[in-house]
């Protein structure tokens, strides 16, 4: 009998950046991309228009954490900001509930471009929280 296999909870993750050590991440989302189709249309078949793999386009990451006193992904920021452009290589890694890791994205060449400080709220008790925009030069599962 095949043994079932649950899906994994989607809370439960680390991001890993080249020379970067950022506390835990709240949220990590828009790791996909997409590829445009390109019509062709043959000659003499005018009924006809065959699809071709276009360009394929990378969705920027964003990744979201409370503020403490690391300012390591922030500093990233203001050197883009300041025309030090440093593209780092990184994983968006999914563990399981003891913390081994059970998938892994690897993505590359990566710069923020996006930066958001904190909403603040005297009448809330929330965490602040940061939020950085990653452009990159793929992703793939590994």
């Amino acid at each position: 009998m095949a043994r079932r296999s649950d899906p994994y909870l989607n809370f439960n993750f680390i991001v890993e950046i080249e020379g970067i050590r950022q506390a835990g991440f709240t949220d990590c989302s828009g790791f996909g991309a997409s590829t445009d189709p390109t019509d062709y249309n043959e000659g003499g078949l005018n009924t006809v228009s065959r699809k071709f793999a276009g360009r394929t386009k990378q969705t920027n990451i964003t990744l979201k954490w409370g503020i403490s006193d690391s300012r390591e992904l922030y500093n990233w920021y203001r050197d883009i900001v300041n025309g030090k452009i440093q593209k780092q290589s990184g994983s968006i890694v999914l563990l399981d509930t003891e913390g081994q890791e059970k998938a892994r994205w690897n993505f590359f060449n990566a710069w923020p471009t996006k930066w958001n400080g904190p909403d603040f709220s005297a009448k809330g008790n929330d965490v602040a929280i940061e939020t950085l925009e990653l452009a990159h030069e793929g992703i793939e599962r590994a």
